[in-house]
Parts: C-alpha cells; structure tokens; sequence
C-alpha cells in the first residue's frame, strides 16, 4: 500500500483527498455505515480494516479518531432506509452523508466500483482499501463505529447475541430469528429475515 491516488490527486491541484470506506453491507441486521477521512501523514500498520487484528483496528481507530491533524467524518443509513432504497443505494447514501460531514474535504477516493452522488470530483478505486492509506483509515473507522453500534444493540437485544456476530448471517444468529422472530432493526428485505415475517413472535415496532 501506498500514496500513489492521493499524491496524482495532489499533482493535479488537490490539498485535501478524503478516502471514503463503508461497512455492514452483508449483515442481516444493524445500519450500514460508512466513513469519510483525511490523512494527513503515515501510520504504520494502517491496512484494510478485514486484514486487521480486533486489537490493532481499536488502537488504529482510537489515533484515527482523536489526533487532532486527522478529519474525519461518518454516515449511517437505517435498517429501514436499506429496506427502502436497496443495500447498494444505501451504501452509496451512507458514503455521501460521511462526505458531507467532512466539510474539509476537495477529492474523495471511494472503495468499490461506483461513485456516490457527491459534488466534489471523486474516483473509484476496487479493492481501495488495499491500495490507499486514506481509504484504509476509513474502512477502520466505518468498521470500529459499525461494531460498537452493535454492541450497544446487544444490550437491547440480546437474545441475538450481536455481540458476537454484529449482525451477519451466522448459524446462531439464523437459529436466533427462527426462535424469537425479527427485532425493529433487522432488514426485513434479506432474505433470511423476510423468512422470519410470519413467525408470530415479532419483536419491536416494525
């Protein structure tokens, strides 16, 4: 991994490069939540939030988060707004609510294929969060905020144990909607929840 997309960024007049990441796409439950952010220098060890330890990715974010040269900026959209607009629309809404929170930015470097309907020039880049540290910060910050958005929901819901998975498909969690039925944010247009609409036990206001 190295600079090269935000130094031809730079070259070509641009001072502040936003690298844009999201994360919960897969899972049955929980926001998606992407996240904006420009780094200013090198941090070692900075990668792809999946290649990461659960240790290294919390230290990561927590100087991710606090330094004060670092800017960053975080979008969400609801389990209800998934079901509305589709996961992919979703996605590209949480990116450019993260964009829009970071008010400093002047070129977005996305992960992924597609570009969000953003105002500023932006690029795509597959596989960003391998290629670009700027990406990869953000993919650990969606990734940390993500994770402890489930957390918090575990206490609410522990019959799910979100805790342990965040939300994706695992067996326990299947076998944990088979027995309780769907809570208010699981994404009732995933197929594995929509299975689940008839059984009577409906926990949460849907």
């Amino acid at each position: 991994m190295d600079w090269t997309y935000e130094d031809l960024a730079k070259q070509q007049g641009y001072q502040h490069i936003a690298g844009v990441d999201e994360a919960g796409r897969g899972p049955l439950a929980g926001p998606v939540v992407a996240a904006a952010c420009i780094l200013p220098f090198n941090i070692p060890g900075i990668n792809d939030s999946k290649k990461l330890s659960t240790k290294k990715r919390a230290e990561l974010f927590e100087l991710l988060t606090t330094h004060p040269d670092i800017a960053f900026g975080i979008g969400l959209c609801s389990p209800d707004e998934i079901d509305h607009y589709n996961i992919l629309q979703a996605s590209m809404l949480a990116m450019l609510r993260a964009i829009e929170n970071l008010s400093c930015a002047d070129y977005v470097l996305i992960d992924g294929n597609r570009v969000p309907k953003t105002t500023l020039p932006a690029q795509a880049i597959v596989k960003g969060d391998s290629k670009s540290p700027s990406i990869a910060a953000a993919s650990i910050i969606a990734k940390e905020t993500r994770d402890q958005i489930m957390l918090d929901y575990h206490d609410q819901y522990p019959q799910y144990n979100f805790a342990k998975h965040k939300g994706y498909p695992t067996k326990e969690h299947i076998e944990a909607l088979s027995m309780h039925g769907i809570s208010a944010i699981h994404r009732k247009t995933f197929a594995p929840v929509a299975k689940c609409l008839t059984i009577p036990n409906i926990i949460g206001k849907l």
